[in-house]
């Protein structure tokens, strides 16, 4: 099918010069496949239609020509709504294998730099290592930082994760096919399977529903992020262990420092259920065993596999006396295993793990040992077998067994336990306020907590804490709110004596906005033993303040500043290693400030945060709320982490995985594998190596930061917030409203029942600019801020200067000022035009547009000014390469989609109308791939 480029008609030497030759042939044998496939389900017809509104999109997208966009008009206005969902699916899976092989490609890429000898890239552990020990850093500074490292992506589900974990099984397919084919010299005969392959699951993709026939409940996400352990978890992060293990051996010898497990997934799914209704006490156990089963039938098969191949016998090798005590534990061994110790060993390992999973209460095979066998009380239990049998093969000239499958398994154990991922609980300061009111009124015959002022709030919670009198008492009947927070976190306590400590350690406050709020939770959590009393008082997790709005971030210095200087509370974190966990959330600033403010406010909250706990002495561990989105706090995390200001990283990071960047980053193993390796890269370089490279300079760039963000706030705040009837331009000029009815989250739009913008979480509404390709949340005030700044009389003609210097010489600039130009070259102003027709009210339509229009011009052309660039990402020619290849498949269905919209808001509301819609939303999405 004609929907890739021509053929590469230049010479043989140029062809093997053009690294990229490879993704173009797989583009063009996807779509080829797919053409044909088309062919066959659809009709010539069909297949000519697809390639027709192709040629035109792109003739629009390049020339922004009138007669193109009438053309297109003009088919799409004909399409029928049969045809039309046909043509809608036809580009989404166009899309979608761009992407595969996009993805295969970058894999290639890097096989090749590795084979050719290459340096090691800027992002990687073995660079990080390397940069490490040259610049001085010895066994003891490394030890140091691992004993205290801790890097960890959180999880989450969110409503932009649009993916069927079907059309996923069929994506990776295609992909172990096209791998096939890069990495292996087939027969002929291997080479038609192969093809055969290739049209048989396109065959299928093209015959599977796209999209969830019902919306997906929490059970359902926890099942999706389970599937990412399978994919690449379980595997792919022993063998970074193993990687800077052995970097550190062949660098440092026998010198070479330990590596604890500081690398680990959390997980929010089944536990936030902030704004989630749907997340209840039975639905966060489910989460819990889910997690527990999945980890616990992983070793059980892996112990079974390891076993099956330790065929060392006592007639060649001697073991241990610990390892010969190991095996002797195992009954009614076969005549034929006698003298096989090793697997003796595991036999009697795999009995205990399966004694361990019934325990459990998981559903699991019995094993075929008739005796009955004492589960592991822990996971620490099962680590120490393990290491018996590993140090008994380093003691008896067996290394190499030691190493490899053997080797994982133990690190494995170390970092998931028998409980796979933390689990955090996350809900909103609101709503802890209603259930401590509903106690205190309880407690205090009648009277009223939300009427006392903080500094009041505040002495009675402490006294409350310190107290052992319980305020709960099992004769009053409470309302069901607080019935149901109460159970959530009764089953919180259940969960930690069930599965260990480490299966619930973090609880998160949404919106914190003063100490009351992190005060309120402790009582909560004292009333149901997760918070011991005494004069060495005990806190059973950690409690996580999230600040989110501008005005909080701003005071979140102050805040911590208070409440460390209450001693109760110090003695609560004592108990904690004096570790306290900060939340910053990227998401609701950027909604709330715009862009510019929100990134600055932020690095203005790590400097404070940095300066208060060091005057406290507590050790700061900072997690960042992201989204996929540069408007969320998005973008590549290797340079957003080196670009956080000196000393608020300290070998300590967790960062949330959201939405469809979850699949993108973590589907395939080698990609997985590598952004997991970036996150702990980019950790060690800021911890070890991180210096301050403005520091004669920070007092003017930040001046000028303040400068520019007040005015991008100002200029964002008048747009959305104070310009009369905007949330109408929003609600028509983009599909939130019909993207509320799409099945692909549990968790609903806005936090109450409102349409208003304040109500409408962070989430949707950056989602809903993405889809509409106006993307403001990205960029917007920028270009009115600088030319501002620029212009003033007292810049004398300096402020370009500056600005250019701070980008020159500032990791945050340059890396605000990268994500920025990423999110303007994927935006497209002629396709968000076409949205804004969809506002009824001309005079409104203009008006808006036309201020969003101008302010894109300003922006690029100030982004221009400061970079020296001439064109949007003129100094990432990959990503501008992948937005390329992806244009052509994700231009058309914008257009669909706004006709789309316009019939059905029209009236035109039938089942094949909506279901288009929805279609596109999906194909939007997949195409962007960081679009919420």
């Amino acid at each position: 099918m004609s929907m890739t480029t021509s053929k590469n008609n230049h010479s043989n030497n140029h062809t093997i010069a053009d690294k990229d030759l490879p993704l173009r042939e797989d583009i063009r044998l996807l779509g080829r496949m797919l053409g044909d496939t088309l062919r066959e389900q659809e009709g010539e017809p069909t297949f000519d239609l697809v390639e027709n509104i192709r040629q035109t999109a792109i003739r629009f997208h390049r020339e922004q020509d009138p007669k193109a966009r009438h053309e297109l008009d003009t088919i799409l206005n004909q399409l029928s709504n049969k045809a039309t969902v046909s043509v809608v699916r036809a580009f989404s899976y166009f899309s979608q294998l761009s992407n595969i092989a996009e993805d295969l490609h970058h894999n290639r890429r890097r096989r090749v730099h590795l084979c050719a000898g290459s340096p090691p890239q800027a992002g990687s552990v073995t660079l990080a290592l390397e940069r490490v020990l040259a610049n001085g850093k010895d066994s003891a500074v490394l030890a140091e930082f691992f004993a205290k490292a801790v890097v960890s992506p959180v999880l989450t589900a969110h409503p932009t994760e649009v993916q069927r974990r079907s059309i996923l099984d069929c994506q990776l397919t295609i992909e172990r096919l096209l791998k096939e084919r890069a990495r292996t010299q087939l027969t002929p005969n291997e080479l038609r399977h192969n093809e055969e392959g290739l049209r048989a699951t396109i065959q299928i993709l093209w015959q599977t529903r796209m999209l969830r026939s019902v919306r997906l409940s929490v059970r359902d996400e926890i099942e999706n992020g389970l599937a990412y352990y399978s994919y690449t978890f379980l595997t792919e992060i022993p063998y970074i262990y193993a990687k800077i293990e052995d970097l550190l051996e062949r660098h440092l010898g026998k010198d070479a420092p330990r590596v604890p497990s500081f690398l680990r997934i959390g997980s929010w799914i089944g536990g936030d259920r902030d704004g989630n209704p749907f997340v209840t006490h039975q639905v966060m156990l489910h989460a819990a065993e889910r997690h527990s089963a999945l980890i616990l039938d992983f070793y059980i098969d892996e112990v079974n596999k390891i076993g099956r191949t330790m065929s060392l016998t006592e007639q060649l090798v001697r073991v241990s006396d610990e390892l010969m005590e190991l095996a002797t534990a195992s009954k009614d061994v076969p005549v034929s295993r006698i003298d096989e110790p090793y697997r003796r060993a595991f036999r009697s390992i795999g009995a205990r793990l399966v004694a361990t999973s019934q325990h459990l209460g998981h559903a699991v095979a019995p094993h075929d040992q008739e005796d009955t066998v004492e589960p592991y009380a822990d996971s620490v239990e099962f680590v120490h077998d393990l290491d018996i049998i590993i140090h008994s093969l380093k003691q008896h000239k067996s290394d190499w067994v030691a190493r490899g499958p053997l080797r994982n398994l133990r690190r494995a154990a170390d970092v998931f336990g028998f409980h796979l991922a933390p689990l955090d609980m996350r809900q909103h300061s609101k709503v802890h306020e209603q259930v401590v009111a509903e106690l205190f009124e309880f407690g205090t015959d009648g009277k009223n907590y939300l009427e006392l002022a903080e500094a009041d709030r505040a002495q009675w919670l402490l006294d409350e804490i310190s107290s052992p009198r319980p305020l709960l008492s099992p004769y009053l009947e409470y309302s069901e709110a607080t019935q149901g927070e109460l159970r959530i976190l009764q089953m919180a306590a259940e969960i930690q004596r069930r599965f260990g400590h480490a299966a619930m350690p973090n609880y998160i406050i949404s919106m914190a906005s003063n100490v009351v709020n992190i005060l309120e939770v402790a009582l909560l959590l004292k009333e149901v033993g997760l918070l011991q009393v005494g004069d060495t008082p005990h806190l059973g997790l950690n409690i996580i303040p999230l600040f989110e709005t501008i005005m909080d971030l701003r005071g979140c210095g102050t805040i911590m500043d208070e409440l460390f200087s209450l001693p109760y509370y110090r003695k609560l974190l004592h108990s904690r290693g004096d570790v306290q966990e900060v939340m910053l959330g990227y998401s609701d600033s950027n909604k709330d400030g715009g862009f510019i403010t929100s990134n600055w406010e932020i690095y203005k909250a790590e400097i404070e945060l940095t300066r208060v706990f060091a005057k406290h002495k507590v050790e700061l561990r900072l997690f960042h709320g992201r989204g996929g989105t540069v408007g969320r706090g998005g973008g590549p995390s290797y340079q957003g982490i080196l670009a956080q200001p000196s000393g608020s990283v300290n070998g300590q990071i967790r960062v949330t995985e959201q939405g469809e960047v979850i699949g993108s980053k973590y589907a395939d193993p080698e990609i997985g594998r590598r952004n997991l390796e970036t996150l702990v890269a980019a950790t060690i370089e800021a911890t070890l190596l991180g210096h301050d490279p403005i520091s004669q300079r920070a007092a003017d760039y930040y001046q000028a930061m303040e400068i520019l963000a007040a005015d991008s706030f100002a200029s964002y705040r008048n747009l959305v917030y104070e310009t009369p009837n905007f949330e109408q331009f929003f609600q028509e000029s983009t599909p939130i409203r019909e993207f509320a009815g799409l099945h692909i989250g549990s968790r609903p739009t806005s936090r109450q029942k409102s349409s208003s913008i304040e109500s409408l979480r962070a989430i949707p509404w950056v989602f809903s600019w993405s889809l509409n390709r106006a993307m403001i949340p990205g960029w917007y005030g920028f270009g009115h801020a600088v030319e501002t700044f620029v212009q003033r009389d007292d810049q004398a003609g300096k402020g370009l200067e500056l600005l250019q210097e701070m980008y020159r010489t500032w990791p945050f600039m340059q890396t605000l000022l990268s994500n920025m130009d990423m999110v303007l070259a994927k935006s497209d102003l002629g396709i968000a035009s076409r949205y804004a027709e969809l506002v009824t009210d001309v005079e409104l339509r203009e008006q808006i547009f036309g201020r969003i229009r101008e302010e894109w011009d300003r922006s690029v052309k100030w982004l221009f000014a400061i970079t020296g660039h001439s064109e949007l990402l003129q100094d990432n020619p990959t990503l501008a390469r992948s937005i390329r290849n992806r244009t052509p498949y994700i231009d058309p269905l914008n257009h669909l989609q706004v006709e789309l919209l316009r019939r059905y808001r029209s009236g035109d509301d039938d089942d094949e109308v909506k279901g288009a819609i929805h279609l596109t939303i999906n194909g939007v999405t997949a195409g962007l791939r960081n679009s919420g």
